[in-house]
């Protein structure tokens, strides 16, 4: 199972193969969170870096389902990271959740209910118009916000 960071603020257990991507490591800041994944990287947790075209991929997804505006660099690094070594993603994050349905990766939700998949529009608020992504209106300057599809 690639590994979220709220994995290390709870006490939930976690057994298997286990990998985080370096940009996780930076996400604890708690000395008990630290102190876990010292002990889950004592017991074989590895931390790998995803490659490049993996990343792209998540990207991708990503951008498709709408959610790239709302995802971190980690949480790329996360959804890449459980493409390469084709195995479960375990997180609460419902954009990360999202993509995951999308890359068709398996997800194991640590506190919260699964998420469902959804897709994304965008939408001004000024003249109602729809766009690809989150910008400024082209036509009015309004903000363009993301809606439920």
């Amino acid at each position: 199972a690639v590994l979220d960071s709220t994995v290390f603020f709870c006490d939930l257990p976690v057994t298997g193969e286990l990998y985080v991507p370096p940009s996780v490591i930076s996400e604890l800041r708690d000395i008990r969170a630290k102190s876990r994944f010292d002990t889950l990287r004592v017991h074989g947790l590895q931390v790998k870096e995803p490659g490049k075209e993996s990343r792209a991929r998540s990207e991708d997804a990503a951008r498709r389902t709408g959610d790239l505006p709302v995802l971190s660099a980690t949480d790329l690094d996360i959804l890449a990271l459980a493409l390469e070594e084709g195995c479960v993603i375990m997180t609460d994050d419902f954009a990360v959740q999202n993509v995951a349905l999308e890359l068709k990766i398996a997800v194991i939700p640590i506190q919260q209910r699964p998420a469902r998949r959804i897709k994304w529009r965008f939408r001004c608020i000024g003249c109602g118009r729809y766009y690809e992504e989150e910008c400024e209106c082209p036509v009015c300057g309004s903000r363009v916000k993301r809606k439920l599809k």
